[in-house]
């Protein structure tokens, strides 16, 4: 169903299962031989939704007689999915190192590093997104009896709403550096939306403040690339439909497919040292080979804001 300005969802509708989509990729990956990461809760995620379009990221899952061009682009979103939660990791791990211990995680979704990475002593870490998507990991986590690494304060807010005022309400301290992540979030976000997040972002960034966020690459709306990405995406919910009995959404559907600033270029005019990495290099820097036409592409941004 197309996006609204005011929709909602639960954790396996609309947007949320895009987050099922993620923490199944993490799960492949990491009972994989030679994983990158290791998330020991995706499956949990998983296995609390039941089976759906996300199903198809999982390579046991798929039926035997999957066409192969299928298999291939499923590896392709896991490999894209490890190496995009590696960068992640290594920021805010690297900010945790240079001493910011206030964390910002936007879009939380299934994000489990609050009770995955080794966080310092007196790192608080706020999760924004929904109020359903927030309950559901927090009921799922409680079951496997999991607690937080770190000083974790859930902020239920939609993006879309006055979400300074809800992280401020929380505790979130604005004259202290902070890790801020936006990951797997721009193309969710109308254009002005985009904006409005780090107009918001900078507002509340003190010097020594660190930022990683992924975008989409500059071709990414070439009329060509969007028709096989729908092309696949259509075989993909034909698969997913073969493995469960409830509707299978069109992913296509819930992101905005506009013109939008330029992240690293935005950040550099605004004061932040920002550098980019597109995907095909990080697959490369951790020996993975996926056809750039198998993958969503995109550019991966990691900024400082420094210390005057």
């Amino acid at each position: 169903m197309p996006r609204t300005d005011d929709d909602t969802w639960d954790i396996t509708e609309s947007v949320g299962a895009t987050a099922l989509g993620v923490a199944a990729a993490r799960a492949a990956e990491t009972e994989s031989e030679n994983p990158l990461i290791s998330d020991p809760f995706a499956r949990a995620f998983l296995d609390a939704a039941g089976q759906g379009i996300w199903s198809v990221y999982i390579p046991s899952a798929l039926p035997d007689d999957v066409d192969p061009e299928v298999r291939a682009q499923t590896q392709a979103m896991v490999d894209f999915m490890a190496v995009r939660t590696v960068f992640f990791d290594e920021v805010f791990l690297a900010a945790a190192e240079a001493g910011v211990r206030q964390i910002v995680i936007l879009a939380a979704g299934l994000d489990a590093r609050s009770w995955r990475l080794p966080w310092p002593d007196g790192t608080t870490v706020y999760e924004l997104d929904q109020p359903k998507v927030l309950d559901f990991k927090a009921a799922t986590l409680r079951r496997q009896g999991a607690h937080p690494t770190a000083n974790l304060v859930p902020v239920p807010v939609d993006l879309r709403q006055d979400w300074p005022q809800a992280l401020q309400d929380s505790g979130f301290d604005p004259a202290q550096p902070t890790a801020w992540s936006a990951e797997g979030l721009l193309r969710y976000l109308p254009a002005w939306a985009q904006d409005l997040l780090f107009e918001r972002i900078q507002a509340l960034s003190a010097d020594g403040s660190w930022l990683a966020a992924n975008a989409t690459s500059g071709d990414a709306l070439e009329p060509d690339r969007l028709a096989r990405q729908r092309a696949r995406m259509q075989r993909l919910r034909s698969v997913a439909a073969r493995l469960v009995d409830t509707e299978v959404p069109d992913y296509e559907d819930l992101w905005y497919p506009e013109e939008r600033t330029d992240v690293a270029a935005w950040l550099g005019d605004h004061g932040w040292d920002a550098s980019t990495a597109t995907l095909q290099e990080l697959l490369a820097r951790h020996g993975r080979r996926v056809s750039d036409d198998l993958t969503p592409g995109g550019l991966f941004i990691s900024a400082r804001r420094p210390l005057r």
